[in-house]
């Protein structure tokens, strides 16, 4: 734990798509603002979602397989794990929570340390566009953590090197009504088999655990690693055929009025179903998996 006992803060969630192009029709469909198209400097390419309470969503596309293959094979943890998530699982899911971070190299000297790292730390810089069409120097230090029993998942933590500005204006306003991330949900036969790697990488110990599962709370967003059951008696998701392993289910994204968001939802001719105060969202192409929106109290 911090010198402070505050739990880390979820920074951003990765996204695997099929294609940016998808990313961006599916999301905007949604109600959400999407940024101009970014490429990192080994192969991948990203279109984020911003909100105003500082996470974001990834939609994570190949823009050149060759950088990403060439990449992977000189040890870069971001890619490896990336391409043996697509061979698993298809070109669509969620792959990685990402937590915020002031000294990425402490984090991983302490994976080390702690046994969950998941490989060498990785630095990197890549232009990004603000709404205004200006562009910023934004630089990255990630330091990776997993665990062998679950190969579709992982996390990070990120170090804003060269910190973009907190305020993204427009981009973090979005006609759904957003305005950030309330949950991620996980799944897996026996939860707590994996208590200990989120308890490390979020410097959190007070986890909740109960018949569906367990509940971790964040600095800012609550981690739920639910079983089958409770997968299906919460949100109605079919995962029969899940297997063993931490595998990222859906996101649960708070917006300021629910009326608003069903009525966009409606209007634009989205598949959606209600699950008490809850509106559940199904995977589509582009979307990575179900997104699930609720009001804010």
């Amino acid at each position: 734990m911090s010198a402070l006992n505050v739990p880390r803060g979820l920074d951003h969630l990765v996204l695997p798509v099929q294609s940016l192009e998808a990313a961006r029709e599916r999301l905007t469909t949604l109600g959400f603002t999407v940024a101009p198209d970014a490429r990192h400097p080994f192969g991948t390419e990203n279109a984020c979602v911003f909100f105003a309470d500082d996470t974001y969503l990834e939609p994570l596309a190949i823009a050149s397989r060759e950088d990403c293959e060439a990449a992977a094979k000189t040890g870069n943890v971001f890619l490896a794990r990336d391409q043996a998530f697509r061979f698993r699982n298809g070109p669509e899911g969620l792959s990685a929570i990402v937590v915020k971070t002031d000294d990425a190299e402490a984090d991983h000297r302490r994976f080390l340390g702690e046994g969950c790292s998941a490989g060498p730390l990785l630095h990197f810089e890549r232009m990004f566009k603000m709404a205004d069409g200006s562009e910023v120097l934004g630089g990255f230090k990630l330091a990776f953590a997993a665990d062998l029993r679950a190969p579709d998942f992982f996390l990070f933590a990120c170090e804003r090197v060269n910190p973009l500005p907190a305020d993204r204006g427009a981009m973090a306003r979005h006609a759904n009504g957003a305005l950030g991330l309330s949950t991620v949900v996980l799944g897996e036969d026996n939860p707590s088999d994996f208590q200990y790697l989120l308890e490390e990488v979020f410097e959190q110990r007070a986890v909740e655990a109960h018949s569906f599962g367990l509940s971790l709370q964040s600095a800012n967003v609550t981690v739920e690693v639910l079983t089958p059951a409770g997968l299906s008696g919460y949100f109605g998701l079919d995962t029969e055929d899940c297997g063993r392993g931490l595998k990222g289910r859906l996101i649960v994204i708070k917006v300021a009025d629910i009326g608003v968001t069903e009525q966009l939802l409606a209007a634009k001719g989205i598949v959606f179903s209600r699950r008490g105060a809850r509106l559940v969202v199904p995977h589509e192409v582009g979307q990575g998996v179900p997104f699930v929106f609720e009001e804010v109290r």
